[in-house]
């Protein structure tokens, strides 16, 4: 913990694209447990803790707070990374912050997910009042009724129950004061940045019609509804989270693993996948963005066609461990036998006997396992 900068944990390589994650007023960064190890795969995620939560110091924001003093944090936070520019996800006062950061800083931000957040928070006088209880009375009360206010019945996550209970009473307090200062209503229109919206369907406190009022604002935002998700959906319902933020910050990669494993096969992808660390994860998202997802899903050419350039690519190169997974790829796309055998016989030509004859040696080998 440092007295200038939010306490923060970055996960991911330190080259991947950079992916914010801001948390919920009484929460830790905790609330992305689940979730951020799998963002981890494709990004450089660094997820914060509010001032007075967590490790941050609590006197980093003070009495009469507001949204735009932690968004002023959170760039500071960014700036001692190293990090110019990146994507943003937030959880209610982290999904205000991210609002704010849209509107006031659009060059720092590429892409935005507002979770179970809201562009106001029903007025200043119950945020007034929840803050006078804490300077008065400490948080202990407050956070005997947090389940209630976070997810539905029967769910827990203790670990951020007890990170409500320990959090700082004048660092929370402060909080309050800028949610209840909290309103840009009428600045959605100005967001052009990339902006979904998720929200709870069984969110008490932003309601789904909170967050449907941002997308319906925001040019060309998206929104999506999770059932049975309550006010911390990402640790309620991590797997939909996950879902809808690889989709809305992955874009070609998530079409493009698709597409990979209806080419190759799921049991290639996932033998990929469980090798990945986090020094090939780039290179693996790289793939799966630009390889599957942009030239594989191009209509102009037909997946049998895309093979059998493919095999001849890799014979030209000698890349037989490739060609091997290829031409289970090219039976998958519908080549029989016989022409893939006209491919490479092709290749004899162009590529030179010595590569085709080392062509035919795995493809046969190839379709002999798969025959078997």
């Amino acid at each position: 913990m440092t007295d200038t900068l939010l306490n923060h944990r970055a996960e991911g390589s330190a080259s991947a694209p950079p992916l914010l994650l801001g948390p919920s007023l009484g929460t830790s960064y905790a609330l992305w447990d689940t979730v951020a190890p799998e963002l981890s795969a494709a990004h450089r995620v660094v997820r914060w803790d509010l001032p007075g939560h967590g490790g941050s110091a609590a006197g980093l924001i003070g009495a009469g707070a507001t949204v735009g003093d932690l968004a002023e944090l959170v760039l500071a936070l960014a700036d001692a990374l190293g990090i110019e520019r990146f994507a943003y996800a937030g959880v209610s006062l982290g999904g205000a912050v991210g609002l704010h950061l849209a509107v006031h800083h659009p060059r720092r931000v590429s892409s935005l997910a507002v979770i179970c957040s809201s562009a106001h928070f029903n007025g200043a006088k119950p945020w007034e009042e929840r803050a006078a209880l804490v300077r008065r009375e400490g948080l202990a009360g407050l956070a005997e009724g947090a389940d209630a206010r976070w997810f539905t019945p029967g769910f827990t996550v203790p670990r951020l129950v007890r990170d409500h209970r320990e959090a700082d009473p004048g660092a929370y307090a402060a909080c309050c004061d800028a949610l209840a200062a909290f309103d840009l209503r009428e600045r959605l229109a100005d967001i052009s940045l990339p902006t979904l919206a998720v929200a709870g369907r069984e969110d008490p406190a932003t309601p789904p019609g909170h967050l449907r009022e941002i997308a319906d604002a925001v040019p060309g935002a998206a929104l999506v509804e999770i059932p049975g998700a309550s006010h911390l959906a990402p640790a309620q319902c991590p797997e939909a989270v996950l879902a809808a933020l690889r989709t809305h910050f992955d874009g070609a990669a998530g079409r493009g693993t698709a597409v990979r494993r209806e080419v190759l096969g799921d049991a290639h992808v996932d033998r990929a996948q469980a090798r990945q660390t986090p020094f090939t994860a780039r290179f693996q998202d790289f793939i799966s963005r630009y390889a599957w997802g942009e030239i594989w899903t191009d209509p102009t050419l037909s997946r049998r066609e895309r093979s059998m350039i493919t095999l001849t690519a890799l014979v030209a190169h000698g890349h037989y461990d490739e060609l091997a997974m290829h031409v289970r790829a090219a039976r998958r796309n519908g080549l029989t036998p016989e022409e893939i055998g006209a491919v490479l016989l092709q290749t004899a030509v162009y590529c030179g006997v010595p590569a085709a004859n080392s062509a035919f040696a795995t493809a046969q080998r190839v379709l002999a396992e798969d025959d078997g």
